[in-house]
């Protein structure tokens, strides 16, 4: 599966990022995350099994210690695309 999350609240200059990165290599998902314009949010792209997705988004929910998560959307998505690995995107 390949999900797109949207995590909103305090996840911009918190490290947010790096730590959601760090997860999901340990659980074994592949995709990458990004800020977004939106200065309260992230977006993460991640591929692998459900169990896998639902275990990031539970843990998202708490986060690193200086981030506030206020709410996180999911949707798959249908993609073509095959991630190997996960990657922080600067932009």
């Amino acid at each position: 599966s390949t999900y797109r999350l949207i995590i909103k609240g305090k996840v911009q200059n918190v490290g947010f990022r790096h730590w959601f990165s760090n997860q999901a290599i340990t659980i074994g998902l592949n995709g990458y995350i990004q800020n977004l314009e939106n200065l309260n949010e992230v977006e993460a792209i991640v591929q692998g099994s459900m169990e896998k997705i639902l275990n990031i988004v539970e843990k998202s929910k708490i986060g690193p210690e200086l981030s506030l998560v206020e709410g996180i959307i999911p949707n798959k998505i249908v993609s073509n695309v095959i991630y190997s690995g996960f990657i922080v995107k600067y932009n």
